[in-house]
Parts: C-alpha cells; sequence; structure tokens
C-alpha cells in the first residue's frame, strides 16, 4: 500500500471522494437555482437603494458572511457603485465614524442574530442610515431593522455536519454579485468606465486607448511613397529600438502604405535587388490595415490576431499617421492564438485588403440596455 492511499480515512477512496465533491457542488447549485426563483420585490427595492446612494455601500458582516461581504465590496467598487467595509466589532469601537448619512449599508448574515451584527443595530437606526439586509428569515432581529430584506430562506449547510457555511456563502456571494451587477447595468457602467477602475494587468490596458501604447510617430520609421527602397534604408532612421515597418505616406502626408522587414528580406531571397532602387511605392503593401486615434487596444489586438500581423499603424481622423503598434510593445494583451510566429503586413501577404479603406477601422460602444 502507498503512503498517500494509507493516508486516507477508512472507506474514503478517490472515487467517493469526487461523488462526495459532486454532491457538494449539486446541492450548493441547486440553491443557487432556489434563490433564484425567490428573487421578488424587495430585491428590485435594494437595488433602488444602492441606485440611490450619494455617499457608500457600507457592507457588514461577523466570520464568514463578513468575508463574502468584502467580494461583494470589491465587486460593487469595480463596478461602478463606491463602497467599502466595516466590520461588526470593530463599528462599536469607534468605526462607526466611518458612517454618513447618505451612505447605505448592506449587511449579511445567515441567522439574523448574529451577535455582533445585532449590538450595531440601534446604532445605525439613530442615525437613520437604510439598511439592506440578505439573511435567511424577514422576521429575524437584522430582517425587522432593515428597510429591506432580501431574505434566503433555510438552507442545509453542505458540510457533512451541516455546520460549516457554504451552501449559505454561496448563495449570499451570488445575490451579492447580482445587486452589484444590475446597479451598475442600470448606471451604464460602460467599458471606458471599467477601464478607469482597472488601469493595472492584462485587462485595463486591452480596454484602454491605443494611443496609450503606440509608438510615438518621433519613434517610427516613416517615408514617402516616391522615395526609392535604397533611400528609405539610407535616410529613415530613429532611435532606440527599431520597428520592423516603414510606415508610407502620400504628398498629403497621408497613410499610403507600409514596407516591412520581411518584404526587404523576400526581396534578397528572391535575388531582386535591382529593385532597391525603384519607388518603394511599387513595391509596398497599399492601403494597410489601421486603427484611429480613440480606438480601443481591445480592438486593436483582435486586428492584430485576426490577420496575424505584427505592425499596425495609428492614423488621425486626417488619414495621418500619429504612431504605430508594434506586436513585440504588447505581446501581454494578444490572445494566445497570435503566439505563434507573426506575420507582417506585407505586400505578398494573401491577407491584405483588397478595394479602398482611406477610413480608418471604427469600433462603436455597445448600446446599453
Amino acid at each position: 500500500m502507498s503512503m498517500e492511499a494509507a493516508a486516507l480515512p477508512l472507506g474514503e477512496s478517490p472515487l467517493e471522494q469526487l461523488r462526495l465533491a459532486r454532491r457538494i457542488i449539486e446541492q450548493e447549485s441547486r440553491a443557487l437555482d432556489q434563490t433564484a426563483a425567490r428573487l421578488g420585490g424587495d430585491f428590485c427595492q435594494a437595488v433602488s437603494y444602492l441606485y440611490a446612494c450619494r455617499g457608500s455601500v457600507i457592507v457588514s458582516g461577523m466570520g464568514k458572511a463578513g468575508l463574502i461581504g468584502q467580494k461583494i465590496m470589491a465587486t460593487l467598487a469595480s463596478t461602478g457603485t463606491r463602497s467599502h467595509c466595516l466590520h461588526p466589532a470593530e463599528a462599536v469601537h469607534g468605526d462607526l465614524g466611518r458612517v454618513h448619512a447618505d451612505d447605505v449599508l448592506l449587511i449579511l448574515s445567515q441567522s439574523g442574530e448574529t451577535e455582533e451584527v445585532v449590538r450595531l443595530l440601534p446604532s445605525l437606526t439613530e442615525l437613520g442610515v437604510p439598511i439592506i439586509a440578505i439573511t435567511a428569515r424577514a422576521d429575524s432581529t437584522l430582517g425587522r431593522a432593515a428597510s429591506v430584506t432580501i431574505a434566503l430562506g433555510s438552507m442545509d449547510e453542505a458540510c457533512s455536519l451541516g455546520l460549516a457555511p457554504s451552501t449559505s456563502t454561496t448563495v449570499m456571494l451570488a445575490v451579492g454579485d447580482a445587486l452589484a451587477l444590475v446597479t451598475s447595468r442600470m448606471r451604464n457602467f460602460g467599458r471606458e468606465d471599467f477601464a478607469r477602475f482597472h488601469p493595472a494587468g492584462s485587462l485595463g490596458r486591452k480596454l484602454s486607448k491605443v494611443e496609450d501604447h503606440m509608438r510615438p510617430l518621433k519613434s517610427c520609421r516613416v517615408a514617402s511613397s516616391s522615395q526609392t527602397i535604397r533611400e528609405v534604408l539610407v535616410a529613415v532612421r530613429v532611435e532606440g529600438r527599431r520597428t520592423g515597418a516603414t510606415m508610407l505616406v502620400d504628398t498629403s502626408e497621408r497613410l499610403a502604405g507600409i514596407f516591412t522587414d520581411s518584404d526587404l528580406a523576400r526581396l534578397f531571397e528572391l535575388r531582386r535587388d535591382d529593385e532597391l532602387d525603384r519607388p518603394i511605392g511599387q513595391v509596398m503593401t497599399a492601403d494597410p490595415l489601421r486603427v484611429c486615434l480613440g480606438s480601443k487596444m481591445l480592438d486593436a489586438m483582435a486586428m492584430m490576431a485576426g490577420r496575424k500581423i505584427s505592425e499596425l499603424p495609428v492614423v488621425d481622423d486626417n488619414g495621418k499617421p500619429v504612431g504605430l503598434i508594434d506586436v513585440t510593445d504588447v505581446m501581454g494583451l494578444l490572445p494566445s492564438e497570435i503566439t505563434e510566429p507573426e506575420r507582417t503586413q506585407s505586400s505578398r501577404s494573401t491577407d491584405t485588403p483588397k478595394g479602398p479603406s482611406t477610413r480608418c477601422r471604427v469600433f462603436p460602444e455597445p448600446k446599453a440596455g
């Protein structure tokens, strides 16, 4: 017998462990279904309080309910509803000073009789702060003191002893998420708002704008489409790490095409050195993909991933280049499917867009509601 097998309780085989785990998840899932069906006017009234709140939504609870409250608070804050937590035990020792008349209290307690929570209620009543209660029974002490009570009903905990908060905390979390997200939708909380509250990490960067990540024009190679390839290679130099593409402009300084390192390498591979003294406009990729200033990085990354390109020009409303998105600068933002070897915008690429494209790709915001 292995040490792992010997360490297992008698009769608790891996198969039995999986059966127990599935029963726990199924039990909690059934409780969620029942709660969803039970929601009614009290939930809508609670959302009205949250939406109308001019101060902060203060979330409170003890023990496991308090930990669930912290997550609900974070969800509220990140989706447009100002919020913070209040520990019931600390509240009666001075932290009640955080509570303002414009605030709304969201209190979680499955029993509705938690000592620290009950002790807090008279002070909140005196302050005149609306209370939203998430608890099992509307006739509990917390339920009676609340302005609106979302009654979850009695439920069996998934714990084998029927004691450890498990089913009840799962349901509390789901109801809290529902409150936060319905309120957020009522506020018309959009992608730009989400990006403002999530500036760090890949999620925030994807929802930011292209000008926040592009290489500015002074760091890009730009030349006239009438110059020869040799002239461009000799004359167009920039400080710092070079990009793999040169943007070509016409006599009006509008973006006319792009010429990549891959294009140059292909000329040498095919022994077409004589073309180095031809106008670069004859071998460039004409009318390349581009995005306008103000476009979302998420949309730009989708375009680069979909076409497997490494450089994407950024232009202003007049079609003049103002910068370039280089794949090496934004690899962390790209979908996993583009982690394969990149293909640049090339005059020999089968993905070169056909037909005129004098305007930027514009990605409208989704309509609220």
